[in-house]
């Protein structure tokens, strides 16, 4: 079942190299949406795939870059749009 999930990452996630490499690691499990920098400090992902590799995805999230220092991830799961044809890193 393909699901929408929002990702709110908090921690030591800015400068770290967060942003790309959850890119690639989206891109390989065939998810689509995008990741981007948020003023408080935190990242938000936005991402739509089947719902076990959106769990996986958080739980490398939590592991997955090497500097980064996740303290938190909030989790809204919801219906998709499939308004993405790829995942990318949004400036």
């Amino acid at each position: 079942m393909i699901s929408r999930l929002v990702l709110k990452i908090q921690g030591q996630v800015q400068g770290v190299g967060f942003r790309f490499a959850s890119q690639q690691e989206a891109r390989s499990r065939g998810l689509r949406g995008h990741v981007k920098n948020r003023k408080d400090g935190s990242v938000e992902i936005v991402a739509e795939g089947p719902a076990e590799d959106l769990k996986k995805f958080v739980d490398w999230c939590y592991n997955g870059v090497g500097p980064a220092m996740v303290q938190k991830i909030e989790q809204t799961w919801s219906e998709p749009t499939s308004e993405f044809s790829d995942f990318v890193i949004k400036f």
